[in-house]
């Protein structure tokens, strides 16, 4: 039995490392709106502007809307229906996994460290940690928000938010990859008719 929770304790770490790659999407809408009416957009570019992350990454983030918008027939226009605007929010996560089975102690359950008669369970007397210790990781946080704007009212009629771990990386292609994955999931939710009837 003891053996098993140690084989799948590396299973568990799988998973949740896995898990950290998924993005978590939320959306809202204005029920009022008539969401067929809408058949091309511009970018906000006021709006755009006021986002807090490199120009780059703007670049890299409205091409992608392009393409998701594109291929929902949208076409993109001087006198358009919608305006799309986005904004971002970015924070630190700091993770503590404790990784102890227990403390040491006078025949106690636990691999107990230090001074002693042994090392092992249930064997002589020790102080300190169990096996493993903590370990503490840093990993960055992202939302990135689209909004949908009706030109005529000037109301926002759609948000979508997208929630993720940000790959600090240098790789520009897992980068880019990384983007095209929070804009695809988010405007999956568009539009709001097509995901309540499913």
């Amino acid at each position: 039995m003891k053996r098993f929770k140690y084989l799948a304790l590396p299973l568990l770490v799988l998973v949740f490392l896995s898990s950290c790659t998924s993005v978590r999407v939320l959306s809202d809408y204005d029920q009022k709106a008539d969401f067929n009416e809408y058949k091309s957009y511009a970018f906000y570019k006021t709006g755009i502007d006021k986002a807090q992350i490199s120009d780059l990454d703007k670049k890299r983030i409205l091409r992608a809307i392009e393409t998701e918008m594109g291929s929902r027939g949208f076409v993109k226009s001087e006198n358009p229906d919608l305006l799309v605007s986005i904004f971002t929010k970015e924070q630190e996560r700091v993770d503590v996994y404790n990784n102890n089975f227990g403390w040491g102690g006078w025949g106690g359950f636990g691999w107990g460290w230090g001074p002693g008669w042994g090392w092992g369970p249930g064997l002589g007397w020790g102080w300190g940690p169990g096996w493993g210790g903590s370990q503490v990781s840093t990993r960055t946080e992202g939302s990135l928000y689209i909004d949908l704007i009706d030109t005529q009212s000037k109301d926002l009629v759609w948000q979508g938010k997208g929630e993720g771990t940000l790959s600090n990386t240098k790789n520009i292609e897992k980068k880019e990859q990384r983007i095209k994955e929070f804009v695809s999931q988010i405007l999956e939710q568009y539009p709001p008719n097509a995901i309540a009837s499913k």
